[in-house]
């Protein structure tokens, strides 16, 4: 389990370091194929009130998967980030399912 943390253009915080940390092992406690993740935390353009970006890379056996939310605020763009990959995650393992589950 390999988390890798980015910041541009952005201050960094140990405060929102330790929130993404705590957020994505939760993907690695769903998904034990994951190799790594990549969050990249990135503030869009000034004029734009809901500018805080997280984008974020995960690899795992078979194929790797990407996401990116922008939010008002670094946390809740990381847990619009984290939701929208979980769905995926969701998606793929009912997609297994119904391949083991289809006779052809």
């Amino acid at each position: 389990m390999k988390i890798t943390i980015q910041t541009v253009h952005s201050p960094e915080s140990e405060l929102i370091h330790a929130f993404v940390n705590e957020k994505v092992e939760k993907l690695f406690n769903q998904n034990p194929e994951i190799i790594r993740a990549d969050v990249t935390l990135k503030e869009g353009a000034k004029k734009n009130p809901i500018n805080k970006w997280c984008s974020l890379y995960i690899s795992h056996s078979g194929e790797n998967q990407f996401v990116k939310r922008n939010s008002a605020s670094y946390e809740e763009s990381i847990l619009l980030a984290v939701e929208a990959m979980e769905k995926i995650f969701r998606r793929m393992k009912m997609k297994k399912i119904n391949q083991r589950n289809d006779p052809h």
